[in-house]
């Protein structure tokens, strides 16, 4: 079940795991991941997309013909275009990044895959990435997919996360400890 150690819970949880037992009966578990990433990556880029999801003046059937043309118009699978389309007629596409993230966390969990989400102040080169990624597979001893995000307020290091455990090697980090131990002694 998707809400069980992915992280993804309620409304979310319970539509993820549906469309995932959907698509693995029509064995197009991934095809429905292509099909989710390519909204997801849609959702990051386009405001209008995001007024669109989340806005709750447009009426159900509004929401449902402008997902479906979008949806239509990027070449998504049937499957997942009637699953979008019964989202939006249920009024909840507001919750629809969540439902994504959570098929897709089942995906990995199923195919033995860990995900690490890794921030670092600086853009990481090819070879960077590569050398972390051979790193965390060592530890991990599991599949590893690296998502690098760019936060230069982290001033320098990283931050990596998988699973439940969390590596702070920031520089930010390190200067808040060092001003709360420095109040300490004055």
């Amino acid at each position: 079940m998707a809400s069980e150690g992915t992280g993804v819970s309620g409304l979310a949880g319970r539509y993820a795991t549906a469309l995932f037992e959907l698509a693995d009966e029509n064995k197009a578990l991934d095809q429905v991941a292509q099909d989710l990433a390519a909204i997801k990556q849609m959702l990051v880029e386009s405001p209008d997309l995001n007024r669109l999801v989340r806005s709750p003046v447009l009426s159900r059937g509004d929401q449902s013909r402008a997902m479906g043309a979008l949806l239509k118009q990027a070449g998504v699978s049937e499957l997942t275009q009637r699953f979008v389309g019964l989202v939006a007629q249920n009024r909840r596409l507001f919750a629809l990044r969540g439902m994504i993230d959570g098929y897709l966390a089942e995906l990995a969990r199923r195919r033995g895959q860990m995900t690490a989400d890794v921030t670092s102040a600086y853009r990481l080169s090819d070879p960077q990435v590569q050398a972390l990624t051979d790193v965390l597979r060592a530890q991990m001893g599991s599949k590893i997919e690296v998502r690098v995000t760019v936060d230069p307020t982290l001033i320098g290091g990283m931050i990596v996360k998988v699973g439940s455990r969390m590596i702070d090697s920031s520089v930010r980090t390190k200067l808040n400890k060092l001003q709360i131990a420095m109040k300490g002694v004055g």
